[in-house]
C-alpha cells in the first residue's frame, strides 16, 4: 500500500516550485489532479517550444491532468464542487490571483471546512515585499546564496542548481504532510504558506552559523576551495567538467591522498604536515596532486581514492548523471515511455521507503485525465463533459500541441 494513499490533492501550480510539491506527494502515493487551463496548459509544458518539454515532464511524474478553465464562472463552479472531495488545494499564483478568482482560502473554507490550502510565493503574503514577483534566481539573490557563490576576488555568483524552486517545493510537501497529519487527527484544514526567499534563508544556516568567524559577520566568497587541499583538480583529457574535488578533512585522509598520488614523504613535509601549513602552501599541494590526477579520469580518481577513505567526487555533467553505473544500479535514473515524447530518460524519486513502492509514472497530456476526473468525482456522464468541453469550459484532447 502507498504511505499517502487516500491523500487527495487539487494542484493548481506550474512551472517548478508548486509541482515540485505536487510531485513529492505523488510519488509517495497520493491522487495529485493538476488543474491546468484548457488554453495550453502548465506554462511549463512549453519552455522548449510548442511541446510537452522535459522540464514539464520532470517535474509532473505520477499526477493526472484535469483542464479546467477557472476563469469563467462555470469552471469555478465545477472546481468548488470538487473541492469536498479533496484534503488539499495547492497554488503558487501570484499574490492575489486566487482571491480575484474568487477562490481564496476564505471561500474554499466555506465550502470544505477541512481543506488544506498550500501557497508557494516568491516573498511570502505579508511583509513588504509580499506584491514583488520572483523567480528562482530572484530568490537565491534576496536570500543570501548569491553572496556566498564565486571566487574570492569576483562578483556573487548564481548557484546552478535551482535550490528556490525545487527546494520550495520540497519544504511545501513537507508542510502540507505535517498539516494532513494534524487533520487526520483533529479533521481541521489549515494554511501551509511557504516561500522561496525564506526556504533559500534555511539552506544558508550552515553559513550564516560560521559569521562569528569573520569581522562583521559577513561570509566571504571562497570559490571551490576551503582548508587546502579541500579544491577542484583537473583531470584528463581536459574537457570543461573533466575535474575531482577532493575534501580531506582529517590527518589520516590526507595522508591516505599522499600515498595515492605517490608521494607519502608529502604528509611529513613540514610545508604539509599541518592544516596551517597546508593552507599557507597550497598552491604547491595542488601542484603536487594536480600532476597525479591531470594522468587521469576523473571517474578513475574518484574510484581509486573512494575506497581509501578520501572524500571524493567527479564532477558530473547532465550527460554523466544519466549514464552513472551507481545510480542506474540504484534505480534513480528511470526509462520510460511517453504518449507524446517516446523514450524519456530522468532522475527517479530520491526517497525510498522500505514498504511503500510507488511505480513513476509519465506526466500526463493535457487533459488526459478530465473525463475520467469528472465521472469519478462527480458522477458527470459523457454526455455532460462532452458539453462543457464543446463549450471550452473543459478541455478532453490530450493531445500536445506540437508532437515530436
Amino acid at each position: 500500500m502507498a504511505a499517502l494513499e487516500g491523500m487527495k490533492v487539487l494542484d493548481l501550480t506550474q512551472y517548478e516550485a508548486g509541482p515540485s510539491a505536487g510531485q513529492y506527494l505523488a510519488w509517495f502515493g497520493a491522487d495529485v489532479v493538476k488543474v491546468e487551463t484548457p488554453r495550453g496548459g502548465d506554462s511549463g509544458r512549453h519552455t522548449e517550444g510548442g511541446k510537452d518539454s522535459l522540464y514539464f515532464l520532470s517535474f509532473n511524474h505520477n499526477q493526472r491532468s484535469l483542464a479546467l478553465d477557472l476563469a469563467r464562472a462555470e469552471g469555478r463552479d465545477l472546481f468548488l464542487r470538487l473541492l469536498p472531495n479533496f484534503d488539499v488545494v495547492l497554488e503558487n499564483f501570484s499574490l492575489g490571483t486566487m482571491e480575484r478568482l474568487g477562490l481564496g482560502y476564505d471561500v474554499l473554507k466555506e465550502h470544505h471546512p477541512g481543506v488544506i490550502y498550500a501557497t508557494i510565493k516568491g516573498f511570502g503574503t505579508t511583509g513588504p515585499y509580499k506584491d514583488y514577483k520572483c523567480f528562482d534566481w530572484v530568490a537565491q539573490a534576496a536570500g543570501g546564496s548569491f553572496s556566498i557563490t564565486g571566487e574570492a576576488d569576483g562578483p556573487p555568483m548564481r548557484p546552478g542548481a535551482t535550490f528556490a524552486d525545487t527546494g520550495t517545493g520540497n519544504h511545501a510537501a513537507l508542510g502540507i504532510l505535517a498539516a494532513y497529519v494534524e487533520k487526520l487527527r483533529t479533521g481541521r484544514g489549515q494554511v501551509v504558506e511557504v516561500s522561496m526567499q525564506e526556504t533559500i534563508v534555511n539552506f544558508m544556516k550552515t553559513q550564516m552559523s560560521y559569521r562569528e568567524r569573520y569581522d562583521g559577520g559577513v561570509i566571504p566568497r571562497r570559490g571551490n576551495r576551503s582548508v587546502s587541499p579541500t579544491a577542484l583538480y583537473p583531470c584528463a583529457p581536459g574537457g570543461p567538467n573533466d575535474w575531482v574535488f577532493f575534501m580531506p578533512v582529517t590527518q589520516r585522509m590526507f595522508d591516505a591522498l599522499m600515498t595515492a598520488i605517490g608521494r607519502p614523504e608529502l604528509a611529513a613535509d613540514e610545508r604539509f604536515a599541518t592544516t596551517p601549513a597546508r593552507n599557507r602552501h597550497g598552491d604547491e599541494l595542488d601542484a603536487e596532486i594536480s600532476k597525479w590526477t591531470r594522468e587521469r579520469t576523473k571517474f578513475e580518481v574518484m574510484e581509486y581514492l573512494g575506497p581509501l577513505g578520501v572524500p571524493v567526487g567527479a564532477v558530473y555533467d547532465t550527460n554523466d548523471i544519466l549514464e552513472d553505473r551507481h545510480l542506474i544500479e540504484r534505480g534513480q535514473i528511470i526509462t520510460y515511455e511517453h504518449k507524446g515524447r517516446g523514450t524519456v530518460k530522468m532522475p527517479a524519486p530520491p526517497i525510498h521507503l522500505s514498504e511503500s513502492d510507488v511505480p513513476v509514472i509519465p506526466a500526463p497530456l493535457l487533459g488526459e485525465h478530465t473525463a475520467d476526473v469528472l465521472a469519478r468525482e462527480l458522477a458527470l456522464s459523457e454526455a455532460e463533459v462532452e458539453s462543457l468541453a464543446a463549450r471550452g469550459i473543459v478541455s478532453t484532447g490530450a493531445i500536445l500541441a506540437a508532437a515530436t
